[in-house]
């Protein structure tokens, strides 16, 4: 009697299949692989499951083939103009602010922003500093007995940023020489500094 109740209690420990569909989130396994005999609704749904997954290999195998077929469309539309005005141009220059024409008001302001200050006011790494620049800076980030000014970002770009005049070396268009007079400046909300220049155009 025993061996009875235990051979019938072992034969309805579920398989290690039907533990891993009523585990999985892949959808509609888990109706197929139920306990229990075959009905017609795990027909069904095994019939809708495989006809799902035969759809989605061979829609994935026709995408595959078509991508391997390296298939390209170049489309290039022509057109004449009479007018060209000079393109803007963007100077970048690594070194986004002159050292030598800070002050300790800068310092006092942006001098966390341009990373040559922490948060306390203190230089960080000055052994990595040249002595003669790290002295400098010594003496313009001394700040116990300075009263802040007004301080104005624009102000302080159009100051310390770089001149175009001292960065152009040489400049021609449609024939013609130019130089930084040419060149309006614009400053936009980052280091960068873009000229645009001004009443030429290509004929």
């Amino acid at each position: 009697m025993d061996l009875k109740d235990t051979t019938s209690e072992g034969s309805l420990q579920p398989s290690s299949i039907q533990i891993f569909a009523n585990t999985s989130t892949l959808h509609g396994i888990r109706h197929i692989f139920v306990y229990g005999p075959l009905t017609i609704r795990r027909m069904l749904w095994a019939v809708a499951f495989m006809g799902s997954l035969g759809l989605l290999l061979v829609e994935s195998s026709e995408r595959i083939s078509f991508y391997f077929s390296y298939q390209h469309v170049t489309k290039v539309d022509e057109v004449v103009a009479h007018s060209l005005v000079f393109p803007a141009v963007t100077v970048c220059n690594l070194n986004g602010f002159r050292f030598s024409r800070l002050t300790t008001n800068d310092l006092y302001h942006a001098g966390e922003l341009l990373a040559l200050l922490d948060v306390n006011s203190n230089i960080p790494n000055p052994h990595l500093a040249d002595p003669t620049v790290l002295e400098a800076l010594r003496e313009k980030a001394d700040f116990k007995h300075y009263k802040p000014k007004v301080f104005s970002m624009r102000e302080f770009l159009e100051r310390v940023g770089h001149d175009l005049k001292d960065m152009m070396l040489y400049c021609k268009f449609k024939g013609q020489e130019c130089g930084h007079q040419d060149f309006t400046t614009c400053i936009p909300g980052h280091v960068e500094l873009a000229f645009y220049l001004s009443g030429r155009e290509e004929s």
